[in-house]
């Protein structure tokens, strides 16, 4: 018998949102800080000012979102704690084996049902966790170069300058961000893909908190 089981706490779909649209805001900005697209046919337009404003808002909220994340890591439900997340764990790892080949169309079932996160979700959102704390450190340390020195800027990313020059932490920050761009698709891909084999509301999982799934797994 199947029944709706609340898998995704408001916190838990509010960060994957606001995360989301920080990600694309801060890519829009971006690939425009870099190489501006659109022109200023006056001096009373100030558009680099708002693209990098926006930009910076962005930044601020994605950071914010992740540092709740964290928390809710600790506070939320079973489906959100950080034990799920444990990237040592044996039958983790021989699942991560299974359902990679499930995923490359090597095998016709997934290895085994999971109600929450799976085990590629385990190791793949660990090392997009590493790539935000790249991402916002490389970030800050090109930020602090337009502010006047001091500890927080510093101790948010303006260290790296001491130690590579600005050109490459630039380059670094603008390549990690093609990385988000491909986990997003990827992302999509395999949500629906997962949708399409276990009809298990995956898709709406994630703006209701409900999966449907057979009791004998909840």
């Amino acid at each position: 018998m199947q029944k709706k089981v609340y898998v995704w706490e408001l916190p838990v779909r509010a960060t994957h949102w606001i995360n989301a649209l920080c990600i694309v805001a801060l890519a829009f900005t971006g690939f425009y800080i870099g190489r501006p697209f659109i022109h200023a046919v006056s001096t009373n337009q100030y558009i680099m000012g708002w693209i990098r404003l926006i930009h910076f808002i962005a930044a601020y909220l994605l950071v914010v979102s992740c540092l709740v994340r964290v928390y809710w890591a600790f506070a939320g439900n079973r489906y959100a704690g950080w034990e799920v997340f444990n990237p040592f764990d044996m039958k983790k790892l021989k699942d991560l084996v299974e359902l990679s080949k499930f995923y490359l169309l090597l095998r016709k079932e997934p290895p085994s049902h999971v109600t929450g996160h799976s085990a590629c979700a385990t190791y793949v959102y660990l090392s997009l966790f590493v790539l935000y704390i790249i991402e916002a450190a490389t970030g800050f340390a090109l930020y602090s170069q337009s502010h006047l020195p001091g500890f927080l800027w510093t101790l948010m990313g303006g260290w790296l300058l001491l130690f590579v020059d600005a050109q490459s932490i630039r380059l670094y920050h603008h390549f990690f961000m093609w990385l988000f761009i491909t986990f997003a698709i990827v992302h999509v891909y395999l949500s629906l893909f997962m949708e399409s084999k276990e009809d298990n509301g995956i898709l709406m999982s994630i703006f209701s908190g409900n999966k449907t799934v057979d009791e004998k797994y909840e």
